[in-house]
């Protein structure tokens, strides 16, 4: 619970508290207060600042911290697994987990993907298949590897941060 104040309201000491997530103009002249990250809600933010994002359906499950490819499905701007494998070079990542059809945030490449898991700190990692990574470079030269996407997408600075470049991508 966030912390409180003490006000002289309607000629009365009442304790208040601050508002952690805007509900619009019904919010008008409240006090703002941290969120349980320590920081402000996006909610919060004049418009233009916060998040650098976009909107876009969700055409297959993504899970948190998975790397995602957009597309054009019947005029919808959707968003679906990057996968080296199969041409889906990597534009950005998700926070959390949608299921098909969710209209999911996506993150674009040059942040912080801070939902990873078992990386190693400092090693560099690259697009995988299913919007995962992988610590291995594709060899460009093997023959098994024509068609696919090589990505490098950034450096692990701990088990689950991945600093992401956008470096771009070659298909090979």
């Amino acid at each position: 619970m966030p912390q409180g104040f003490l006000a002289r309201v309607a000629g009365a000491v009442t304790q208040l508290f601050p508002t952690l997530i805007s509900n619009g103009a019904a919010d008008a002249g409240k006090i703002p207060g941290l969120g349980p990250d320590g920081r402000l809600d996006e909610s919060l933010m004049p418009l233009g600042i916060g998040a650098d994002t976009t909107q876009a359906t969700v055409t297959e499950a993504l899970s948190a911290g998975a790397f995602v490819n957009y597309h054009v499905v019947g005029g919808v701007f959707s968003v679906r697994l990057a996968d080296n494998s199969n041409g889906r070079f990597a534009e950005g990542f998700v926070k959390e987990a949608f299921a098909e059809a969710e209209v999911a945030t996506v993150y674009p490449i040059d942040g912080t993907n801070a939902n990873m898991t078992a990386l190693t700190v400092g090693s560099r990692y690259y697009l995988g298949t299913a919007g995962a990574v992988i610590a291995t470079p594709l060899v460009e030269t093997d023959p098994g590897n024509v068609t696919k996407v090589s990505q490098y997408l950034g450096v692990a600075t701990s088990a689950t941060e991945l600093l992401t470049t956008d470096d771009g991508y070659v298909i090979l």
